[in-house]
């Protein structure tokens, strides 16, 4: 999917929403423990009851990889499903990876030609040749971990190297490497007030936002500061919205929280 498709979807949905798919199955509702799949059967459920209220969709991978097999193969009846039944949506591998530039081709791979998904996310740390083997695929997109929502983004990421925080080296230098303009970031909600400064640098990249709802982040100061001309904000919401109730109307109550955000986002929109 390229970057104008996926405007495209959210002009049309009044929607910049993702919703994180973190399956465990302590949380799941009971009843769907009886399935042959039951983390396929709530995926499934929760994507039938909101597909129509956000633009993406989002799996954490270690939440499939947690149940061996059986979760791999529930990832890729999910990611099957999401692209056969909703081709227009955007679909995001959050798997973090980031190795050397042999392996990390493999990654690539695995992500991109076996599962099909539109982007995946990468950490930076290893440099140029850990992600330049993501950013070779057409249409697909490579989310470099910039500035994340949990504490101990504060050890490393806004540390002063050479006068400048760490965070923004990483964003001016990703620019310059090859095929760059397949590149989003992850920018955590908690984080918005640093938007401003990260927009400077790269004002016309989509950002992926976690953290708006059980994370505490607010949505009004992630628009703000971090949306540019084409809206260019993908805010992912997953407990807040997958765990709303753990009885058998889980989804119908997943799709009213998914609503409550989409209404924010038209407001904001319009």
């Amino acid at each position: 999917m390229t970057t104008q498709q996926l405007t495209a979807q959210i002009k049309k949905k009044n929607s910049f929403l993702c919703i994180g798919l973190d399956v465990d199955l302590d949380k799941i509702p009971k009843h769907l423990l009886s399935e042959e799949d039951p983390i396929f059967a709530f995926n499934k459920a929760i994507i039938d009851a909101t597909h129509h209220l956000c633009v993406a969709y989002k799996p954490n991978t270690a939440f499939y990889e947690a149940y061996g097999l059986k979760g791999w193969k529930a990832l890729e009846k999910t990611i099957l499903y999401l692209n056969e039944k909703h081709p227009e949506l955007f679909t995001v591998a959050d798997a973090k990876r980031g190795d050397i530039g042999n392996t990390s081709t493999m990654y690539a791979k695995a992500f991109f030609d076996d599962l099909a998904f539109d982007s995946v996310t990468v950490a930076p740390y290893m440099g140029k040749d850990s992600v330049e083997p993501f950013l070779v695929f057409d249409n697909k997109h490579t989310i470099l971990l910039a500035l994340t929502s949990n504490q101990g983004a504060f050890d490393f990421q806004t540390k002063t190297v050479d006068g400048q925080e760490l965070y923004k080296q990483v964003l001016e230098t990703s620019k310059t490497w090859k095929n760059a303009q397949n590149l989003m970031y992850v920018v955590g909600a908690t984080k918005a007030e640093y938007l401003r400064d990260i927009r400077q640098i790269i004002p016309d990249s989509f950002l992926l936002v976690p953290g708006v709802g059980a994370q505490g982040g607010n949505l009004q100061d992630v628009c703000k500061y971090g949306m540019n001309d084409s809206v260019g904000l993908l805010i992912n919401s997953s407990r807040g919205i997958i765990y709303a109730s753990q009885g058998e109307d889980f989804a119908q109550a997943a799709a009213q929280k998914a609503e409550d955000l989409q209404q924010q986002m038209k407001a904001i929109l319009s």
